[in-house]
């Protein structure tokens, strides 16, 4: 599952983060993803989560200093089933090992990472979590470029790779048209057809339909079962993020 949360912002009121956080948990509770990848988490909202879900850990930092301040793109995974020793963050930058903005984005960007083995099976696979840039057109184009260059510099391609996010950007956009020019768009080849909503973006607005499509799952060397936007809301209908939460199945 890929879920922009939508930050802890003081200015939400009808939105914020307190009127949420327990059916983001919720959400996690019913889907029980075995992986979670979440853009817009701030360390108070990460370890919340963390102090919710059972048996889950997680990797990542925190982009404004590298520990704890700023974004999370974390990762929570189920410890019952897999393990990761091998994990790290970069900055979607010139520098990619160095805390900095990238090209013409307005802020820091990062991609946490990981190679997680099932512990069952012993196979292994690599999960990529990332947030483009809402303003740096060049930004988001160089972020794919730079995530690509990333993945063959770490991972076996013969292995599945998962590559998930808040992309900011629309079907037919070049980031997009970049990524899926080596990993394949989940949607595109998932045996059964998409549920729910055919975009991700809301905008916490119940009167428009979601059609802007901007959070994604991209998979090499695996076989998608499904694809859901799920549509869960409030009890007073209102949406839990932002975003829609992205989920697959896989086999």
């Amino acid at each position: 599952m890929s879920y922009n949360i939508r930050y802890d912002n003081h200015w939400d009121k009808y939105n914020s983060w307190e009127l949420r956080k327990k059916y983001v948990v919720q959400l996690f509770d019913e889907y029980a993803p075995s992986i979670i990848g979440i853009q817009e988490g701030l360390i108070n909202q990460v370890q919340f989560i963390d102090s919710c879900l059972v048996n889950y850990n997680y990797i990542g930092v925190g982009r404004d200093d590298g520990r704890e301040k700023g974004e999370f793109c974390a990762i929570y995974f189920d410890t019952t089933r897999y393990f990761t020793t091998n994990y790290s963050t970069f900055w979607l930058s010139d520098t990619p090992d160095s805390i900095s903005i990238g090209w013409d984005a307005a802020l820091e960007r990062i991609c946490t990472y990981g190679l997680f083995t099932d512990k069952d099976s012993k196979e292994k696979f690599w999960i990529f979590n990332t947030h483009f840039d809402h303003l740096g057109v060049i930004a988001r184009e160089k972020s794919s470029m730079l995530i690509l260059k990333k993945i063959h510099q770490v991972a076996n391609l013969s292995i599945p790779i998962i590559l998930m996010g808040d992309f900011n950007s629309i079907i037919g956009s070049t980031p997009i048209n970049l990524i899926i020019k080596e990993l394949s768009d989940a949607l595109q080849i998932s045996l059964e057809e998409l549920k729910g909503p055919s975009g991700t973006f809301n905008g916490f607005n119940v009167k428009l339909p979601i059609e802007k499509r901007i959070d994604y799952i991209f998979t090499k060397n695996l076989t998608v079962q499904s694809y859901v936007h799920i549509n869960d809301r409030l009890e007073n209908n209102r949406y839990i993020s932002d975003h829609l939460p992205v989920l697959i199945q896989i086999k």
